[in-house]
């Protein structure tokens, strides 16, 4: 898979025309598995979206997707989706929507989760997607089995359709008090229906259970420990895996001597042309056995950090799709202008670092594979290991436990590929899991990026003119959301000297720190209030609606910034998501450190499914960023890393948290929109515009210690 463009990923086309086929040969197996009980499926519209850190290649995310709902004998449901649970808690959110459509306690609800064997073929979890596409088909699927339950009650209640009722998993006719349970209805019968998108579900007005907060439905296990990471599976004679990694990037295998190597007891080496791994019974002989491996690499000159960006800016990537948008005539606009500006903002590389670092273990019975790992794609890995070991599809099943977070960082199988390579070798399952030095280095970073914006405008504050080129980072909120009548917005690929890939928010967060530090430049150019000068220059209501409850909660103008204390805002859209953000800093005079001690961040997304489970995803999106904004960067010179732990590559800490408060903007009349990435791209404009309001200092490249 090519990580360095932001990509939308094309469906094969057989894959289309073989879903209901697949369907049909599949049905009955599932219902072998699942006992009696009503299958609900959903068919429609098939496209394909996956998201990296580059470039938009134009196609539409899917507008339906298959979704299967099972009501079994005992009248629970089961749920299957492709979608996976990386710590975002839509399996909480999900099940929410499903329990409302058919009057059921939420906990009646379990959803089957990322396994390719199980549930339809699924594009991915990325792109902020599932609440607004995923959720609508499982309550569509819902809605459509509460239909037919009440069809099934009416005959068998001898009563009419109108006047029966669902709750608590039984049909009722409240006129003879009577009632009739889901599995009673459903017992014995195989039935299969196609239901359409336009299935009317449950009003937003009528809502009981969703839009409310509910507990995480898994914590239970979570805290306890009683739930299974990926890293967690242990398969019966399981061995333990170590990849031999080349000593930089683009390195090539010069010469290989493992005599050493195959002295240690229990160590089996495992070669594939470039390929070179150990299994052993345990992970720590595996490792003593790669360490004994002696191997001569070959390492060309690259890039380091120290001429990164002029690099990028200079080293463009014609084979990758580059974004153009123009509107009006920024050349002739630009002359007339009464002020204008002209800087460069800049970016670095960053890591994903999630608690949980790659862990795949793969097992084989004869031909048939089946891996446990980490992904946001189970079929995007199905797809990857069919091509690395060119077996058919149906000989290869995926299993995704939820999983250590992700970020955007877990799109693709390279440590789900390597265990099956030495599984196939040893005859045995293999466990590899990536040390925390191997996730630094080989794992994909967030794109580095270069943003030059270009600015004219007049004295009263009305924008007339804006330029702004991305080198590299990506096109993601690339647009400007103020009113400007002539504009020149372009995303420029470039040759990435390290592997790059998604990240949460994508390039949103490098584009809205350019373009939000570029607007609170040039209202102090002009000596207007940051805030007033966004708001003259909005017409979107929905953004101009968070920027005002976001500094109304903020007491925006309260205060005047001094030498110790200065504030911020920073406002933008993505993906649906509309955020607004408010910082205060706190200096200290002597020894000239900053903490950001207050941020008040307003969302709009809207109609809210779960107010619990979208505070905190908005919350740590605020930490997260914090890192990438303050101290976050990977350090690298010639193909190498040169900070590949924890010890040398920091991420916020307790003692980095500020007092966060969130205001909720829930509009039921409107569509959900998804919020894992959005609520993270404006917090570092914002902190660095309440830097410079307190010390005159502007804020030009991330992180800000850089």
């Amino acid at each position: 898979m090519n990580h360095n463009q932001e990509f939308l990923d094309e469906l094969r086309q057989h894959e289309i025309d073989q879903k209901l086929h697949w369907f049909e040969l599949n049905r009955r197996s599932f219902l072998q598995v699942l006992g009696g009980g009503l299958l609900v499926c959903i068919a429609g519209a098939h496209a394909i979206a996956q998201e990296s850190g580059r470039g938009n290649r134009g196609h539409e995310l899917p507008k339906e997707l298959d979704a299967w709902l099972h009501i079994g004998q005992d009248g629970n449901i089961t749920a299957f989706t492709g979608k996976v649970e990386m710590g975002q808690n839509i399996r909480t959110s999900l099940a929410q929507q499903i329990a409302e459509e058919l009057h059921i306690p939420i906990d009646s609800v379990s959803l089957v989760m990322g396994d390719t064997d199980r549930v339809p073929w699924d594009a991915g979890t990325f792109g902020s997607r599932t609440t607004p596409t995923m959720a609508p088909q499982l309550r569509s699927a819902a809605s459509t089995a509460r239909e037919m339950l009440v069809q099934l009650a009416a005959k068998q209640l001898n009563a009419d359709v109108a006047e029966l009722t669902l709750a608590n998993g039984k049909v009722v006719h409240a006129r003879t008090n009577r009632s009739i349970g889901f599995g009673e209805l459903t017992h014995g019968q195989q039935l299969v229906r196609t239901v359409a998108s336009e299935v009317p579900a449950q009003s937003p007005t009528d809502w009981q259970i969703t839009g409310k907060p509910w507990k995480k439905v898994n914590a239970r296990e979570i805290v306890t420990g009683k739930h299974q990471y990926p890293s967690d599976i242990v398969r019966p004679e399981m061995l333990h895996g170590k990849v031999l990694r080349p000593k930089g990037f683009k390195a090539k295998l010069k010469s290989l001597d493992t005599k050493d190597a195959e002295k240690i007891s229990g160590a089996k080496i495992v070669r594939d042309g470039e390929f070179v791994g150990v299994v052993a019974p345990s992970a720590s002989v595996a490792m003593k056995a790669v360490e004994a491996i002696k191997a001569e690499w070959d390492i060309p000159q690259q890039p380091s950090n120290q001429n990164l960006f002029d690099y990028l800016m200079h080293n463009l990537d014609s084979t990758q799709m580059s974004s153009e948008h123009v509107l009006g005539s920024v050349e002739k606009a630009m002359p007339t202008a009464e002020v204008k500006l002209n800087h460069n903002y800049t970016v670095q590389y960053i890591a994903h670092a999630p608690l949980e670092p790659r862990a795949a273990v793969a097992e084989w019975n004869g031909d048939k594979l089946t891996v446990w790992t980490g992904t946001q794609r189970p079929f995007g890995v199905r797809d990857e290991l069919v091509d690395a070991l060119r077996i058919d599809p149906s000989k290869v099943r995926i299993l995704v436990p939820d999983t250590g977070s992700a970020y955007g960082g877990k799109h693709s199988g390279d440590a789900a590929v390597e265990a099956a390579r030495l599984a196939k070798a040893a005859g045995k399952p293999v466990r590899v899991m990536w040390t925390r030095e191997e996730e630094f280095t080989w794992a994909y970073f967030r794109p580095a990026g270069v943003m030059m914006v270009k600015s004219g405008v007049q004295r009263d504050g009305t924008l007339t003119a804006w330029e702004f080129h991305n080198y590299n980072s990506g096109p993601s909120g690339i647009r400007t959301p103020y009113a400007v009548a002539n504009q020149l917005i372009q995303y420029h690929p470039a040759d990435s000297p390290l592997r790059q890939g998604s990240y949460r928010g994508l390039a949103a967060t490098a584009n809205h720190f350019a373009r939000e530090s570029h607007m609170d430049e040039i209202a102090h150019e002009i000596g207007m209030d940051p805030l007033q000068f966004r708001l003259k220059n909005l017409t979107d209501e929905r953004l101009r609606a968070v920027l005002i409850a976001a500094t109304k909660q903020f007491g925006w103008g309260t205060q005047k910034p001094s030498a110790s204390r200065g504030f911020g805002v920073a406002c933008g859209v993505e993906k649906g998501g509309y955020v607004a953000t408010c910082a205060e800093v706190e200096l200290d005079a002597q020894t000239k450190r900053f903490r950001v001690s207050r941020v008040v961040e307003a969302f709009e997304c809207g109609r809210v499914v779960n107010p619990d489970g979208l505070e905190n995803q908005i919350s740590g999106a605020i930490v997260q960023g914090l890192g990438g904004a303050l101290f976050e960067q990977v350090k690298f010179a010639n193909g190498k890393i040169l900070n590949p732990h924890f010890a040398d590559y920091p991420v916020p800490r307790f003692l980095h948290v500020p007092r966060i408060e969130v205001v909720l903007v829930d509009r039921k009349d409107l569509p959900s929109a998804g919020a894992g990435e959005t609520p993270i791209v404006g917090l570092a404009p914002a902190i660095g515009n309440a830097l410079f309001s307190a010390t005159g200092m502007r804020q030009r490249n991330m992180p800000f210690s850089g």
